[in-house]
C-alpha cells in the first residue's frame, strides 16, 4: 500500500470463493525441525486474531479450511494471548543447526511479537507511539522538531521565488503537476511499462504473474496492492484527490514492479512452493514485514530510475500525456528532492496526534504548515493515522533502512544492488536487523 501499502478486506464474493477452492500446497522440502508444525500455529493464530481486527490479516492464500476454521470456532483475545505465549516459548526452544532455517526461527519470533503487540492493543492497552512501532515493526522512529523542517522550507523559498507566501508559492507550483483525472489511465499505463520492464531485465517471475488495476474512489490511502495468491494481485489507485505526474511511475514500481507485487511473487515462488513454508501465505498487516515491504517498495523506483533519472523521465513521458510544461521538469526535480525530506513529517505528527500531545484540527493544521498539504491531503492523512497508527513509520523509515542494507551490501554498481535487493525480497529477513544496521547476507 501507499499508499502493499499497506483497507479493503479479502472478503468479496469472487475473492472468497477463490479461498474456498485454493489447493493446500505441499511442502517440497520438509524441514527436520519441527518448524513446520510452529509455522502452522502461527498462521492459524493469524487468522484467529484477524477475527476480531478486520484491518490485520491483509492477504491470506493457504489452507482455505484454516481460516473457516477460525471463523467458526472465534476465540477469545483472553485465549488468543495464552496460545501466542505458548508458541513463543516453543520456538525459543527450537535450536536449529542449519543457518537458514535458524533465519526462518527468527522471523517468525519477530513476527509472533508482532502479532502479540496487536493483541495487548486489541485488548485496550495503549501504548506511546514510539514503543507501539518499536514493537510491532522493530524500529526506533526518528524525531525532527518544527526547526528541522522551517530550514528544508528556506531552502525551498529560495528554488521559488516570487510575490505571496512559500505555501501560497508551493500550492500554485503543486497544481501545475495535475494530471487530468481523463489522463490518469494513460500516465499509469506508461509507468508500469518502465517499472515493469527495468523489473523483468533483473529478476525472473512466473509466466503466469499478473495483476489487475482498478481506479478507486474514497479511501484513506493513494494506492493498495491485495496480494490474491497464485502470482496475482489487485493493484487500486484512488483518485478521489489530486495525482501528480510524479505518482505514474511511483504508484507502479511501489505496488507493482518491483514493489509489493513482485515481493510477494517471489516469497510465494521461493518460499512457500519451493521450501513449503507456510508462514507466507498470511501476511499480518501490523507487523514486521511491513517494514521490508514498505520500505523495499519505496526503494525500488530509485532502482528502476538511478542517478536521479525520474524527472527525465517524467520530462519526456509523463508530461506529454498529461499536458504539462516540460520547462518546468528541472525545477520539480530540485523542488521533489527538498519535499523528499519533508516526508518525515508525517512520523512526526502522527506521534503528536496519537500520543494526544496535539489534537486533530491541530495536526491537520500543522501538516498543512510544514508539509503544504491542502487540507483534503491533510485530512487523509489524519484517517490515516487513525486506521493505522504507527504504520507511517514503514514508509520513509522502511526506505532508508533499505538504502542503507544496499548500499552495505552492493555497494553502487546497477547489477549489484539490483541482485541485492531480489534477493532481499525473496529470503527470510530478520526485519530488526535492518534496523539495527546488521548486513544481511543475501546469498542465503
Amino acid at each position: 500500500m501507499n499508499l502493499r501499502l499497506s483497507i479493503a478486506r479479502l472478503c468479496t464474493a469472487a475473492l472468497t470463493a477463490w479461498l474456498l477452492t485454493a489447493p493446500v500446497r505441499a511442502a517440497n522440502v520438509p524441514s527436520p525441525t519441527g518448524l513446520d508444525a510452529l509455522a502452522e500455529q502461527y498462521v492459524r493464530l493469524v487468522l484467529a486474531v484477524g477475527e476480531h481486527d478486520s484491518d490485520f490479516v491483509d492477504a491470506y492464500y493457504g489452507p482455505a479450511q484454516w481460516r473457516i476454521d477460525a471463523h467458526a470456532h472465534k476465540q477469545s483475545l483472553e485465549v488468543l494471548e495464552a496460545n501466542a505465549r505458548q508458541l513463543a516459548d516453543q520456538l525459543t526452544a527450537v535450536r536449529p543447526s542449519d543457518p537458514l532455517l535458524e533465519r526462518r526461527r527468527r522471523s517468525l519470533q519477530e513476527q509472533l511479537e508482532s502479532v502479540q503487540t496487536r493483541l495487548a492493543i486489541l485488548r485496550g492497552q495503549h501504548l506511546p507511539f514510539d514503543e507501539e512501532a518499536r514493537r510491532l515493526y522493530g524500529v526506533a522512529p526518528p524525531h525532527h522538531d518544527d526547526a528541522f523542517y522551517l530550514d528544508i522550507h528556506r531552502q525551498l523559498d529560495a528554488a521559488l521565488p516570487g510575490p505571496g507566501t512559500l505555501g501560497e508559492r508551493m500550492d500554485a507550483f503543486k497544481k501545475k503537476f495535475i494530471v487530468p483525472p481523463d489522463r490518469v489511465r494513460a500516465g499509469l499505463d506508461a509507468g508500469l511499462a518502465a517499472c515493469r520492464g527495468a523489473t523483468l531485465a533483473h529478476v525472473a517471475l512466473p509466466a503466469s504473474e499478473n495483476f489487475k488495476l482498478e481506479l478507486v474512489q474514497d479511501k484513506p490511502w493513494a494506492a493498495y496492492n491485495w496480494y490474491q495468491g497464485n502470482d496475482q494481485s489487485l493493484i487500486q489507485v484512488n483518485v478521489s484527490l489530486p495525482i501528480y505526474a510524479r505518482q505514474m511511475a511511483g504508484i507502479l514500481c511501489h505496488e507493482g514492479y518491483p514493489g509489493h507485487h513482485v515481493l510477494n511473487t517471489l516469497l510465494e515462488e521461493r518460499l512457500v512452493k519451493e521450501r513449503g513454508w507456510i508462514e507466507y501465505t498470511v501476511y499480518p498487516l501490523f507487523s514486521s514485514e511491513s517494514l521490508l515491504a514498505e520500505g523495499t517498495a519505496n526503494f525500488g523506483l530509485s532502482l528502476v530510475f538511478p542517478n536521479d533519472t525520474q524527472w527525465q523521465w517524467e520530462r519526456d513521458t509523463v508530461y506529454p500525456i498529461a499536458g504539462i510544461d516540460p520547462s518546468l521538469a528541472d525545477l520539480n526535480h530540485r523542488v521533489t528532492q527538498l519535499n523528499k525530506s519533508l516526508a518525515y513529517a508525517q512520523i512526526d505528527a502522527a506521534r503528536a496526534y496519537l500520543d494526544g500531545t496535539r489534537s486533530g484540527a491541530d495536526t491537520i493544521a500543522w501538516l498543512q504548515k510544514f508539509t503544504f498539504a491542502t487540507a483534503d491531503e491533510a485530512r487523509r492523512s489524519l484517517s490515516f493515522f487513525d486506521t493505522y497508527r504507527s504504520y507511517v513509520v514503514n514508509y520513509r523509515l522502511g526506505e532508508d533502512l533499505i538504502q542503507q542494507h544496499i548500499d552495505q551490501v552492493a555497494g553502487t554498481d546497477a547489477n549489484a544492488r539490483w541482485k541485492a535487493f531480489i534477493e532481499l525480497l525473496a529470503s527470510p529477513p530478520v526485519v530488526s536487523d535492518l534496523a539495527k544496521g546488521t548486513t544481511l547476507d543475501p546469498s542465503r
